[in-house]
């Protein structure tokens, strides 16, 4: 190619850019988080996710380092966050703001990996396959998505922008399930298989729930208009939902200990201690629009 179409072309390219968006601050890149992504899970599960030992006359001296690095790349990450998004505040007070979240987050990586170790226990106790705990934490993609989902979740509460949805849809390209990092999820929880699982923003899931693959936690519309109203379900303590089933609308809520069973559609409630086999849809639904059910809606 000569050297003037290369001109034309770099000059078309550089009209067709938002100059005034370039110009603000730069977003973290891709790499950067799911850097930070490996560096968080080599701190809660230590000899997992690199070949690093620690050995005992020098764990501590370890430790300390990996949370010395993490705190100042998760401050520079955060700070960049920020600044993108736009904000009243100076760099200077973007950056004690951004310090004092990954401060903050540090402080909760003891309970974070707490609420792991439960959510791992789940995934033995539920699945005759897994032969330990240290199989699931190295091995299933469901750990996996949950992992990153209560770090992104973490985040998402903290009003960190951009970074948390990053870090799941890494997790989504991962695994196969996606998991918005709004979805509030209790504890011990397990994703069995995990292929195809869609788990909407305003989703609430109670202790101790099972979903198998190809489930769908979703909406019943994307409307603009209902951007931060409860959209998806409610899922209380102890349900299980087995593959391929469709759950969806923000006032449908699955009791605790029911039992939906796969390839059911629901868009009504069910009440707790019920086993579903069939699919449901309630009457508010059907008048609305009965040609919906195909067109399943996450996000």
């Amino acid at each position: 190619m000569d050297e003037s179409s290369l001109e034309r072309i770099a000059e078309a390219l550089l009209r067709s850019y938002d100059l005034d968006q370039a110009e603000r601050p730069r977003l973290p890149t891709q790499e950067a988080i799911v850097g930070l992504l490996d560096d968080i899970r080599r701190i809660l599960f230590p000899g997992y996710y690199s070949e690093e030992n620690l050995p005992k006359a020098s764990r501590r001296y370890h430790v300390g380092t990996w949370l010395c690095q993490l705190h100042k790349e998760l401050a520079r990450l955060v700070h960049r966050a920020i600044a993108h998004a736009g904000t009243n505040q100076n760099t200077e007070e973007i950056q004690i703001e951004a310090e004092g979240l990954a401060s903050q987050f540090l402080e909760g990586l003891t309970d974070l990996r707490e609420g792991l170790r439960l959510d791992a226990e789940a995934a033995l106790a539920g699945d005759p396959a897994a032969s330990t705990v240290e199989e699931i934490v190295l091995t299933y993609p469901g750990f996996l998505a949950i992992t990153v989902h209560r770090i992104a979740h973490w985040l998402h509460e903290a009003q960190v922008p951009f970074i948390p949805r990053a870090m799941a849809e890494h997790a989504h390209t991962m695994t196969g399930i996606d998991i918005h990092p709004g979805a509030t999820i209790g504890e011990s929880f397990f994703i069995d298989h995990g292929t195809g699982v869609v788990i909407g923003e305003t989703t609430t899931i109670g202790h101790g729930v099972k979903i198998y693959q190809g489930v769908t936690l979703g909406a019943l519309s994307v409307e603009r208009a209902l951007a931060g109203s409860k959209r998806h379900p409610t899922l209380e303590d102890g349900v299980v939902i087995y593959a391929g089933a469709t759950v969806l609308g923000g006032q449908t809520i699955i009791g605790q200990r029911a039992v939906v069973g796969g390839n059911v559609w629901l868009t009504d409630s069910v009440a707790a201690n019920t086993t579903v086999l069939e699919s449901r849809t309630s009457p508010d639904f059907r008048e609305r629009n009965e040609s919906l059910a195909p067109q399943a809606i996450s996000d």
